[in-house]
């Protein structure tokens, strides 16, 4: 256990002095904690920060909006630290209402609306009016309940059936001072009106799980295929070899659409499609390790001690075949985030309201022609790029540290 810390302390000093390739596990790193913070970090909080604003479609970056949050009349429990991790988040317990300009008047507030054609639309603005006690609770909307006046309060029951008793001055100055907030996205929005930044963070998580995920199904299957067809060779070799000739005959993505359109649509069915399909490089490779390692002094001595295979295999032939592994899987994790985002892409990825950045790009591909729009779907897709050479960076950097075992 000792030379084994050793060799891994080694290696991971060597890994240190490349500087190229800790900026790739630093972005790596970094993409995983957006990814496991999720709506805890991003501007939009809400699932898949699916709240968009159809009014405010399309802004450029770092626009500014004010916001009227108008309560929504129903029960939303308040999401945890721990509910807003991974794919979790914070159903919206407001409505948004974008607001060029606002005033009060008897117990409403009219709103002119902000839409993002203004500047080239010369028609009046759009006027809307909300009652104040609707803005800031939660009222009920049964008839019986309904607000009314009395002695210059505003009396109205809550949906839990609480009754409040409000002035007018008072609930204006709720509304000023917590509903009427003023946003800024700085990547802009989506067609929908969506806060660009937080989709293309929600987008990281789906990345990352389709990799992970896939690299685990692919390791399990082709560390067990390669090391069974080349420790024991024969006619398990005969039958595992054919089958890595048939799989790796097949174009890999046409094989991965097929599988997807056998088990059906869906973000579960693509880690899953990827993962059986990627396992072939890696056993190969294993395979190749090992017949070069199974004639070494060590190996013909563990048997000769009557040591069991499986114990052959994995304290004597694994640890000298790990760095090889490693490095693939960090080559195949990247080439997993290709495919999700080109099977998103195509509709038969991650499905709405899942975000993927594959999803974002299909959606906006026809701006990319328009200077102004052509963020809309470049940020999805330098964020694809980003993480990416991420990973072959890491990788690259993996495979000269674990060169030097052999040294």
């Amino acid at each position: 256990m000792k030379e084994r810390g050793t060799l891994y302390q080694e290696s991971w000093q060597k890994l240190k002095k490349d500087k190229i390739a800790m900026f790739g596990l630093f972005v790596i790193l970094f993409a995983v904690l957006i990814a496991v913070l999720g709506g805890n970090i991003r501007p939009d909080p809400s699932p898949y920060a699916n709240d968009g604003v159809s009014a405010i479609a399309r802004l450029p970056t770092r626009s500014t909006v004010r916001l009227l949050n108008v309560r929504k009349n129903k029960e939303i429990p308040i999401a945890s630290f721990w509910d807003k991790l991974f794919f979790g988040g914070q159903l919206p317990q407001f409505s948004h209402v974008p607001v060029a300009s606002y005033f009060f008047r008897n117990d409403s507030i009219v709103v002119n609306l902000f839409t993002s054609m203004r500047k080239t639309s010369k028609s009046k603005p759009i006027q809307q009016s909300f009652e104040l006690a609707d803005v800031v609770y939660p009222i009920s909307k049964k008839k019986e309940h309904q607000p009314y006046e009395e002695n210059g309060k505003i009396v109205f029951q809550t949906i839990d059936g609480e009754q409040k008793k409000v002035s007018k001055e008072q609930l204006q100055k709720e509304i000023e001072k917590n509903n009427l907030v003023e946003r800024t996205y700085w990547l802009g929005t989506d067609v929908q009106g969506r806060d660009l930044l937080s989709r293309d963070m929600a987008g990281t998580i789906v990345s990352l799980s389709v990799g992970l995920i896939s690299v685990v199904i692919s390791l399990i299957i082709g560390v067990l295929l390669g090391a069974v067809s080349g420790y024991y060779r024969g006619t398990p070799d005969t039958v595992i070899m054919w089958l890595i000739n048939v799989v790796w005959s097949i174009p890999t993505l046409l094989l991965i659409i097929s599988v997807t359109l056998l088990l059906g649509k869906g973000f579960t069915t693509v880690f899953f499609a990827v993962g059986l399909t990627m396992w072939v490089e890696l056993a190969r490779i294993v395979r190749g390790q090992i017949l070069s390692i199974r004639e070494k002094e060590y190996i013909e001595a563990g048997k000769a001690l009557g040591y069991s295979n499986y114990r052959i295999i994995t304290k004597h032939i694994f640890p000298n075949i790990i760095g090889s592994v490693i490095v693939i899987c960090a080559s195949n994790f990247a080439a997993a985030i290709l495919i999700e985002a080109g099977l998103s892409f195509l509709g038969i990825g991650a499905q709405i309201p899942m975000v993927s950045w594959g999803t974002m790009i299909e959606q906006h591909k026809s701006f990319i022609t328009h200077a102004d729009k052509a963020f809309l779907a470049l940020v999805p897709g330098l964020s694809i790029i980003l993480l990416v050479f991420a990973f072959m960076l890491l990788g690259n950097g993996l495979r000269d540290s674990f060169d030097t075992q052999n040294e």
